[in-house]
């Protein structure tokens, strides 16, 4: 007599990127596999490069042993006995089935990350932690995503942007999850894939003018969301430098902002984390009207989370405060036109297979608050605001606590206001 099995309950981690429950990723990763399984596609050239590297650099071949072979031993079968990632030759045969695939739409929450997916358990590993943390390494790594890219911009990629119920972006499941679509995008309802002409076209999606109007334009002290975003953590009298791989995740100045001479103006300030969900609009705008003073994007890692968090089952969601120093990032500093605020930055970071930080401003160049400054593309992120210390900064969260359970503030939105006189 079989005993009935409970019913899994299905629950989602920050912004929609992953689902929380083992289940689902299970149902994925065996439709993944069994296409893999059917494929006799030969690798492509970037990831036999990448095979290559692994089984010559001894390093690289240690990792990439170790990170699959220390997975929990109950953990590498699914409830249903469903064998999971066994080795890094199989890893990059899944990796070569997902090279032609843009990411389907998903009510369960498995939407951006596929990679992420395949990686999910190993990441928490030391073996992989070491691997992820190599530059070698995270060097074909990005040869690997930006030759997905390719893909993602090619019309082929469409193919998801369907009325299919479940799995296309304009189907049932997709419009009860973003139910105003056509009205709040730029998008045309009656041409072929709303218009669209790649996934990324699709993914970089502008609002229409004026879904997102600029709160209090004319008042310089009224600091706007720069990301369609939920705040993650707002950490005060920052340091230079901290154990920012150590469990409460303390920020570091000089490792966030690469040893930047401008670091050091900021010691003793205010950083506000935000992140990004998978539903929503990837476009950064500036949080305040001032002058461009420098720009810079920084190589990093792409799966690296801390050791400290222990097992995330969406990869880096719990190690947004970690990845600020290591992951691949991009920098915006502005002196503000308002002198209660003075010098600021944005810094975009990106998280899994988000590899490419878009910089649309450049130094000298003035920006009213509102206006657009960059945009993530191929996936879903993270952000930073950082303020000097001294700034009087009395924050709006639209009665939210910040943590992986908050929601989108929208973008342009008040998230605070400097106060005149010292913090």
């Amino acid at each position: 007599m079989n005993t009935p099995q409970k019913p899994i309950k299905k629950t989602f981690l920050a912004g929609k990127w992953m689902p929380s429950d083992q289940e689902t990723l299970n149902a994925w990763m065996k439709k993944t596999m069994d296409k893999e399984a059917a494929s006799t596609r030969p690798l492509s050239p970037t990831l036999e490069n990448f095979k290559n590297f692994i089984e010559s650099n001894p390093k690289a071949y240690m990792f990439f042993t170790q990170m699959f072979n220390q997975v929990p031993a109950n953990e590498t079968k699914s409830p249903s006995g469903l064998p999971q990632v066994r080795d890094y030759n199989h890893m990059l045969r899944l990796f070569n089935v997902m090279m032609t695939h843009a990411p389907e739409y998903n009510d369960t929450g498995l939407v951006g990350c596929p990679f992420n997916a395949v990686l999910d358990w190993s990441m928490a590993t030391t073996g992989g932690w070491a691997a992820f943390l190599t530059d070698e390494i995270n060097a074909h790594l990005k040869a690997i995503l930006n030759e997905w890219a390719v893909y993602l911009s090619s019309p082929e990629s469409t193919a998801v942007l369907s009325d299919d119920p479940k799995n296309g972006w304009f189907g049932a499941d997709a419009k009860k999850a973003m139910p105003k679509f056509a009205e709040e995008f730029q998008c045309d309802p009656s041409k072929p894939h709303y218009g669209f002409t790649s996934w990324d076209d699709f993914f970089t999606r502008p609002f229409r003018d004026g879904v997102r109007p600029v709160a209090e334009p004319d008042n310089t002290a009224v600091i706007v969301n720069a990301c369609e975003s939920a705040p993650y953590r707002i950490a005060h009298n920052v340091q230079l430098r901290d154990k920012f791989w150590l469990k409460a995740q303390p920020y570091a100045l000089q490792f966030m902002m690469d040893n930047d001479p401008l670091a050091e103006q900021f010691v003793g300030g205010t950083i506000y984390q935000a992140f990004l969900s998978a539903l929503s609009y990837h476009r950064w705008h500036s949080p305040v009207s001032g002058t461009v003073v420098k720009t810079r994007l920084i190589e990093g890692t792409y799966y690296s989370e801390t050791l400290s968090e222990g097992s995330d089952p969406a990869g880096p969601n719990d190690s947004q405060g970690y990845i600020a120093e290591v992951a691949t990032r991009a920098l915006i500093f502005i002196e503000a036109d308002d002198p209660a605020i003075g010098l600021m930055c944005f810094m975009a970071v990106g998280m899994a297979e988000v590899s490419t930080c878009d910089v649309h401003v450049y130094e000298g160049q003035h920006l009213t608050k509102g206006q657009q400054t960059g945009m993530f593309h191929f996936g879903g992120s993270t952000h930073c605001l950082f303020f000097r210390p001294g700034v009087n900064l009395e924050f709006d969260l639209h009665g939210q606590t910040p943590g992986l359970d908050s929601s989108n503030i929208p973008i342009n939105a008040r998230i605070a206001t400097v106060k005149s006189g010292k913090a």
